[in-house]
This record gives structure tokens, sequence and C-alpha cells, in this order.
């Protein structure tokens, strides 16, 4: 699936209404849903509390804050994209603060060719995120099949008194035997052997 098939949710923390106004018009619901404009970064921490977002963008400063510590606290969550939007003045000291968390930043005031390119640059993140985040699920589903078939064959050999290599052989076994994961195996020898 290309990335301009992908439909990404936003979360815009901006008080700023000719921004917001702006930057709706770049977000087309076909590839932006929802989107969801706040105006405070109290407002903005609740919401993302609430649920999570593919992207936030921050329009720094805000009426309660300068955004910085929302932006990293919501770039490092999991699979968030953040972008803060700051005056062209102190950009670069923000920067400095913010880029080693992850979060991108434009100075201000920001072309709509530059959004669109930082936008292209979020999906790209966004997608690299998704993949680690896949990767991480499957080498925990991995490292959770490892315990469940250990603590299978610790059952095995207190009950049966069976040697660990003839315990490890038996749960191989018997998941080609039936064609199933040896996890399905480990998880029958628990129930049958612990809920005596």
């Amino acid at each position: 699936m290309s990335l301009k098939e992908r439909v990404y949710s936003v979360l815009v923390v901006s008080a700023a209404e000719k921004l917001n106004t702006a930057l709706l018009s770049l977000l087309p619901e076909a590839r932006f849903s929802p989107v969801r404009v706040v105006t405070s970064v109290s407002a903005a921490r609740r919401l993302l509390g609430e649920r999570d977002f593919d992207f936030v963008i921050v329009n720094s400063p805000l009426p309660d804050d300068v955004g910085t510590r929302f932006a990293v606290d919501a770039g490092t969550s999991a699979g968030t994209v953040a972008l803060m939007l700051i005056r062209a003045e102190i950009h670069d000291e923000v920067q400095d603060k913010v880029a080693e968390h992850g979060v991108f930043t434009l100075p201000k005031p920001v072309t709509k060719t530059v959004m669109l390119l930082a936008l292209d640059w979020m999906s790209s993140t966004r997608e690299r995120l998704r993949r680690l985040e896949k990767k991480t699920l499957s080498v925990e589903e991995k490292m959770e099949e490892i315990r469940v078939v250990n603590r299978a064959k610790w059952v095995l050999i207190s009950e049966l008194k069976m040697e660990e290599p003839q315990a490890h052989r038996y749960i191989e076994k018997q998941a080609m035997d039936r064609c199933v994961p040896r996890r399905v195996v480990a998880e029958e020898v628990i129930r049958t052997y612990t809920s005596r």
C-alpha cells in the first residue's frame, strides 16, 4: 500500500485560528482522519490520554505552555510522530532540545510546500515505526512461546520424571505429529498436569 493510500490520525495543538484553517486545508479527510484541533497543551494531554494519534502537530507557543515537553512526550509514545512549529528566532534552541527525542521541527512561518513535505516525512516515519512495532510484537510473542514451552518442560520433568532433552523431544514431536505450534502442546501439558 502506498503512503498516499494510508490514513493517519492527527492531533493539532494550536491557538492560531489562521494557521489552523491553513493546516486543515492540507489535511484532507481521505488521507487524514480523524483530525482533532485543540488550543492548549492541557486539552491536548487529555485528548492524547483518551486515544492515540499517528501525528501530533504543535504550534508553539500555546496559551498555557510552550509545548516542548508535550511534543517530546507525544513523540516518545508508541507510534506517534510529533512536529513542532516554532518561531524562527528560537527555532535552533528548541530544535536542539527536542531533536534527540525524535521530534521534527520547522521554523515559522511555514509555506504550504514545506508543510506538505513535512507531512510526507511524518508519514514515512510513521510507517517505519509501524514496522518496528510489528517486529517488537513478533519478538515478544516468540519470547512468550519460549517461556510457555520451558514451563511445560518443567511440568513434564516434575510430573512424569522426564529428563530435559526427553521433555523437549516430547513437545517437539507432539507439535509435529499434530501439525500445531509448540506453544499449543505446551499449554495443553501445563493445563493437564497443573489443574489436578
